[in-house]
C-alpha cells in the first residue's frame, strides 16, 4: 500500500482502518525543538497520475522491485508469462543480468551529477602589476642560487617592490622564527620559495623539507603578528594541459594546505602560484600580475603561453560508454582493506567477479570485522586474503607484493588507507605532519614503484575532497590527498594507469562518521549511498579518468558557507554556483561595508540595545554555522561545545563574525569567549569604542605585560624586544603639546624601571 500510495494511487484509508477506531494524531517534532519533521508548505514534486496512468505507474513500480530484488515469481506475476516451463526457466536466466543491468543505470543516473573536474583556463587580460612597500621573500638556503629564485626577487624589484630576502634552512624552521626580528610596519606581502626543497626532511623522511617548512612559515607569521598575504610558490606541482606535465608531486601537498589555509586564514593568506623552471622579462611580469593584479584569484600558474585560473567544472558522463571494462581478475591489493571503505570496495568488487582480493592494513586479521568480512566476501565467490601491513614501509610491502599467487597475478591496486591526525594549521607539529603523510602519501608512492612492472588494470588512489576544495580544520588531511593527485597525473604522463578520486563523504561507516559527517552535511555534503560510490569508481575507471572529484553537493548550502568570509573564483564556473551568484546570494565582500553599517547602528544605541544587538548577530551567524532555522533556536548562555562545536565550526563562526564586524580574531575564539552571552560583549568591547572601554581593556592587557614581566631578568632579550614594542607604542600615542618633551626623547635616556614609570603616568597606572 505505502508503495501504490508514493505513486499516486488514490486508496481508501477509512476502509483500511475500518473497525480499528483509528484517529488522527498529531504530527511528531524534534525533541525539545518543537518543529516538525515535515514540511508545512507542502508543494507537489510531481502531479499524480490518475486513471490508466495511476494503473500503468503502479505496474511499472512493480515490474522494476522484482527486477531489482530478483524477485522471480513477482516478476512472472508483473509480466502474466505465457509458455510455461520454457518460458519461464528463460526469464530465471535472464533476470540476474537483468537486476544487475537496472541497478547499474540507476546508481550511474545518480552518481552522473556527482561527477567533478578541475580544469585550468587562461587568465584574460592577465598583466604585470607594480607592486609596493616591502616584500618578505623567504628562499630555502639549498635554492638560495637557483635560478627561479633569483629570478623572482628580480621580478618583485623590477615591478615596484622593495624586497626582503630571508633565507632558511628548511629543516630546522620552526614556528618562532622571527622571534626577536623586527619586521617592517609596511609589510605588503610574503612570498614563499620554500616548496621548492622537497628532498626529504633530516628528521621526518615522510615528510619532504619544504612543505614542513611551509607550514612553520604559516604559524611564524602568525606568531609575529603579521598580517601581510602569504603567497605559496611551486615549480611544476600542477598540469594545466596534457603538454605540461607534472614535475614535482611532493610540491602538491602545499596546494593542498593552502586550500585549507585560505579558509582558517582568510584575512592573511594570499594563494598559490605555480611557476616555470625559470623566469624571463615575460613571465616575470606575469609572477607580479599574479601577486598584485589578477583580483580575488588565489589559484594560478605562470607559464609562457599565458597566466592560468584554477576551476572546478561539472564531468557528467551521460550515456556514454567507457572506453574499457575493468574485469577484477587476478588479485587486486586494497589497502585499509578492514576498514568501512576498503570493505566496501571489496564487497562491489567481490559482486563484480574479483578472483582474489588482498586486503591490506595495520592489523590484518586481528582488524575488528575482519573475519566476518571475510565470510562475506568468500560467500560471494571471492578467494580473500587479509594480511597485517604498513603499507607506508615500502619493504614491509615489497614482501606482500612478492607472496601474490602466481595463478592470481596482481591486476588491480586501491588505495584507501589513511591516518586522520587533524587539527587547525597553528596548532599542527611535525610530529602530526608525519603520521599522516605516512599512511597517505608515502603508501601511494610506495604502490606506484613496487607495482610498476606488472601489468595492472586499475591503480586507483582515493584522495578527498578537502585536498581539492578545502575543508577547515583538516590543514594535515588535505596537503597529502592533493599528493595522491598529483601522483595519478605523474603516472598517466609515465604511460600508466591511475585514477585518483577526491571523495565527498561515504555513507556507511569510515571518516565522514560522527561529528565530522555531521558538519559535512550541515554544510551541503551529503552521505553518499557505499554501493552507488563503487559504482561511480568502477565508472571512473573504465573511462580512464586520471584525477576526479565524486560528491554529492547542496551547491545552496555549500556555496554560501565556503564564501562567507572569502570569495572563491574556483567554484565561479560551476553552474549552480552561478545561479546563486546572479541572485545575490551569499559570497562575501571586504567586509568593510557591514562593519561600518554595524558601528553606526551602535553608535546610536543605549548600551543595553547594543548587547541585544550585537547578542542577535551571534546567535545569527551560530545558526547559520549550525544549520539551524534561526537565532531564536540559539540559547544565549549555552556553551558552543555543547551545542556541536569543532575546530571545523569554530573556525567558520569565527570567519562569518570577522567578515561582519571587520575585526580580526583568534582562531579559538568560540572557546576564549564559549557561549553567544560572552562572545557578544567581547565583541561589544572591541567595536564600541568609548574612552572608558578603551581604558579598561588597555590597563587589562598592561596588567598582563606587567605580571609577565615580573620574573624576567633585567638584562633579558626578551625583555628588551618588548621594552622596544612598547617605546614605538608610546610614540605612536603621543599627542602632547608643542612644548612637551616628546615621549619618544624621553624614553631614549630611560632605564627600564623608568620606562615602566613612564607608562604608568601616561595611562594613569600607579
Amino acid at each position: 500500500m505505502a508503495e501504490a500510495h508514493v505513486h499516486g494511487v488514490e486508496l481508501d484509508w477509512e476502509a483500511v482502518f475500518a473497525g480499528q477506531e483509528a484517529t488522527h494524531v498529531d504530527l511528531p517534532t524534534y525533541p525539545f525543538q518543537r518543529q516538525r519533521y515535515w514540511i508545512d508548505d507542502l508543494r507537489p514534486v510531481m502531479e499524480a497520475p490518475v486513471g490508466a496512468a495511476a494503473e500503468l505507474s503502479l505496474a511499472d513500480a512493480q515490474f522494476w522491485s522484482a527486477v531489482e530484488q530478483e524477485d522471480f515469481d513477482g516478476l512472472a506475476e508483473a509480466l502474466d508469462i505465457e509458455g510455461g516451463d520454457d518460458a519461464r526457466s528463460a526469464l530465471g536466466a535472464m533476470l540476474p543480468a537483468l537486476s544487475s543491468w537496472r541497478r547499474r543505470t540507476r546508481e550511474l543516473s545518480t552518481v552522473d551529477d556527482w561527477r567533478y573536474e578541475v580544469a585550468w583556463r587562461p587568465l584574460p587580460d592577465a598583466s604585470a602589476a607594480r607592486l609596493s612597500g616591502h616584500w618578505l621573500v623567504v628562499v630555502p638556503e639549498t635554492h638560495a642560487e637557483d635560478a627561479l629564485t633569483a629570478g623572482c626577487l628580480a621580478a618583485l624589484t623590477d615591478h615596484g617592490a622593495q624586497v626582503l630576502p630571508v633565507t632558511v634552512d628548511g629543516g630546522k624552521l620552526r614556528r618562532d622564527l622571527f622571534a626577536g626580528h623586527d619586521l617592517p610596519a609596511d609589510l605588503a606581502g610574503v612570498l614563499s620559495l620554500l616548496q621548492l626543497d622537497h628532498a626529504p626532511h633530516p628528521e621526518l623522511p615522510d615528510v619532504p623539507r619544504g612543505y614542513a617548512a611551509t607550514v612553520a612559515l604559516l604559524q611564524a607569521l602568525g606568531e609575529a603578528g603579521v598580517s601581510a598575504p602569504l603567497w605559496c610558490a611551486t615549480r611544476g606541482a600542477v598540469s594545466v594541459g596534457p603538454a605540461d606535465p607534472i614535475a614535482g608531486p611532493e610540491q602538491a601537498m602545499a596546494w593542498g594546505m593552502g586550500r585549507v589555509a585560505a579558509l582558517e586564514h582568510p584575512d592573511r593568506w594570499g594563494g598559490l602560484i605555480d611557476l616555470p623552471a625559470a623566469l624571463d622579462e615575460r613571465t616575470a611580469a606575469m609572477l607580479s600580475g599574479a601577486l598584485g593584479g589578477a583580483g580575488d584569484e588565489d589559484q594560478l600558474a605562470v607559464r609562457q603561453s599565458g597566466t592560468f585560473v584554477r576551476r572546478l567544472n561539472r564531468a557528467r558522463l551521460g550515456a556514454a560508454p567507457g572506453t574499457r571494462r575493468w574485469d577484477p581478475k587476478g588479485t587486486t591489493l586494497i589497502t585499509g582493506g578492514t576498514g568501512a571503505l576498503g570493505g566496501h570496495v571489496a564487497r562491489s568488487l567481490a559482486r563484480e567477479g574479483a578472483e582474489h582480493l588482498l586486503l591490506v592494513s595495520r592489523r590484518g586479521p586481528d582488524a575488528p570485522g575482519a573475519q566476518a568480512l571475510r565470510d562475506e566476501l568468500t560467500a560471494l565467490g571471492a578467494r580473500v586474503t587479509i594480511t597485517a601491513c604498513d603499507a607506508g614501509d615500502r619493504d614491509a610491502l615489497a614482501e606482500v607484493v612478492a607472496a601474490v599467487p602466481a595463478e592470481h597475478p596482481l591486476t588491480g591496486v586501491v588505495h584507501t588507507a589513511a591516518a586522520l591526525d587533524d587539527g587547525l594549521l597553528d596548532t599542527l607539529t611535525p610530529d602530526q605532519l608525519a603520521n599522516s603523510l605516512h599512511a597517505k602519501a608515502r603508501a601511494a608512492r610506495n604502490l606506484d614503484e613496487l607495482t610498476r612492472h606488472h601489468d595492472l588494470s586499475a591503480f586507483v588512489l582515493f584522495s578527498s575532497f578537502g585536498g581539492i576544495v578545502g575543508t577547515p580544520g583538516q590543514g594535515n588531511y588535505a596537503p597529502g590527498n592533493a599528493y595522491l593527485d598529483a601522483l595519478a597525473q605523474e603516472r598517466r604522463a609515465a604511460g600508466l594507469v591511475a585514477t585518483s578520486i577526491a571523495w565527498g563523504a561515504w555513507g556507511g561507516g569510515g571518516m565522514a562518521e560522527g561529528e565530522f559527517g555531521e558538519t559535512l552535511n550541515r554544510h551541503g555534503l551529503r552521505e553518499m549511498a557505499p554501493e552507488a560510490a563503487a559504482g561511480a569508481m568502477r565508472q571512473a575507471v573504465e573511462h580512464d579518468a586520471t584525477c576526479l572529484l565524486i560528491a554529492d553537493i547542496d551547491w545552496e548550502r555549500f556555496f554560501v558557507a565556503f564564501t562567507a568570509t572569502r570569495p572563491s573564483p574556483l567554484l565561479a564556473d560551476v553552474p549552480e554556483v552561478r545561479r546563486i551568484a546572479q541572485a545575490g546570494t551569499g559570497q562575501a565582500g571586504s567586509g568593510g561595508e557591514e562593519q561600518s553599517a554595524l558601528v553606526q547602528r551602535l553608535a546610536g544605541l543605549s548600551e543595553a540595545e547594543q548587547d541585544a544587538l550585537l547578542l542577535e548577530s551571534v546567535r545569527e551567524q551560530v545558526a547559520a554555522v549550525l544549520g539551524l532555522t534561526g537565532p531564536e533556536a540559539v540559547g544565549v548562555k549555552r556553551a558552543f561545545r555543547e551545542v556541536g562545536f569543532d575546530s571545523v565550526t569554530a573556525v567558520e563562526l569565527r570567519n562569518r563574525i570577522g567578515a561582519k564586524t571587520g575585526l580580526k580574531l583568534p582562531v579559538t575564539l568560540a572557546f576564549d569567549y564559549p557561549t553567544p552571552q560572552r562572545l557578544a560583549g567581547f565583541l561589544r568591547e572591541q567595536l564600541v569604542r568609548d574612552g572608558e572601554t578603551v581604558a579598561v581593556t588597555a590597563l587589562e592587557e598592561l596588567d598582563r605585560i606587567e605580571k609577565a614581566l615580573a620574573g624576567v631578568a633585567p638584562d633579558d632579550t626578551g625583555r628588551a624586544r618588548v621594552v622596544r614594542r612598547v617605546q614605538a607604542l608610546l610614540t605612536r600615542l603621543q599627542g602632547g603639546s608643542a612644548d612637551e618633551v616628546p615621549v619618544g626623547e624621553e624614553i631614549e635616556s630611560a632605564s627600564d624601571d623608568e620606562m615602566f614609570e613612564l607608562l604608568g603616568k601616561k595611562f594613569g597606572i600607579s
